[in-house]
């Protein structure tokens, strides 16, 4: 049966973020994922995560200065010192946390980036990538990257399922996988199904959303149970992230999740 994990940067926006640990809960999720753990001490999130008897199932490492538009680190030029310290504070987390993987946002390209500027944040991209999986790999934990459509986060550095598996293989790391967000790859790509079936092999985590709206995964132009039959058939025992925008409350919109296994407390 799959196992869905609720995002809580998208799911349960009704409560204040340390309350919507208990309330996914409530509506049957076993496994959690949001974006970033930074702004609570550690042991808090713990706290609210055994409350709620929940894993911590994924987060993101710290992606340089949010509020200013900056979508990660990974792929900057100039910018490796700080990439690094954000590895060892998402690591500090995940331990604390016991989550036994993290994804490495790839950061933005510039607006009018050429040839050169594009093999610049490649080379950087993946000296960053060995680093983070080296030390990962040392905390017994799995660094995840994420192909994220451009129409969402325009100039986004790692946007196609190639070039996400060109550079797994250019960085060569056991614990280096790939976060396969459907949603995103049906903005860029669509083909869902074969896209699912040649990656199978480097795929740590799964993620879901209606599309276009980003909406529950019942609606829109994606069908989801075809998608995770086939998942389920190629053996894949890992979590499948809810990562969607309500389009009323969250609970209301969780009737899609019944056939798979999601049973909320009465």
């Amino acid at each position: 049966m799959t196992r869905l994990a609720a995002n809580l940067s998208m799911l349960f926006s009704e409560h204040g973020f340390l309350d919507r640990f208990e309330a996914a809960a409530q509506a049957g999720f076993r496994g959690v994922e949001y974006l970033f753990p930074y702004d609570h001490q550690p042991q808090v999130l713990v706290s609210a995560l055994r409350e709620a008897g929940v894993e911590q199932v994924l987060f993101n490492l710290p992606p340089g200065d949010w509020e200013a538009g900056e979508r990660g680190l990974a792929s900057l030029p100039g910018r490796e010192a700080e990439f690094r310290d954000a590895v060892s504070e998402a690591l500090h987390y995940a331990e604390v946390l016991d989550c036994p993987r993290v994804h490495a946002m790839a950061g933005l390209l510039p607006v009018d980036a050429d040839a050169a500027t594009r093999a610049h944040h490649q080379a950087t991209y993946v000296a960053n990538l060995r680093f983070a999986a080296g030390e990962a790999a040392k905390a017994g934990r799995q660094v995840l990257i994420e192909p994220i459509n451009t129409r969402d986060i325009p100039g986004y550095f790692l946007s196609r399922q190639a070039q996400a598996m060109a550079v797994l293989e250019a960085v060569g790391a056991d614990n280096l996988h790939l976060q396969f967000d459907l949603y995103h790859c049906q903005v860029m790509e669509g083909d869902l199904i074969r896209h699912l079936e040649r990656q199978f092999p480097a795929i740590g985590h799964v993620q879901i959303a209606g599309v276009p709206q980003r909406h529950e995964p019942d609606v829109g132009e994606v069908h989801y149970p075809a998608i995770l039959s086939r998942l389920e058939a190629l053996g894949y025992d890992g979590w499948v992230g809810c990562e969607y925008r309500p389009a009323a409350g969250t609970r209301q919109g969780l009737g899609w999740g019944r056939a798979h296994g999601l049973k909320p407390d009465q």
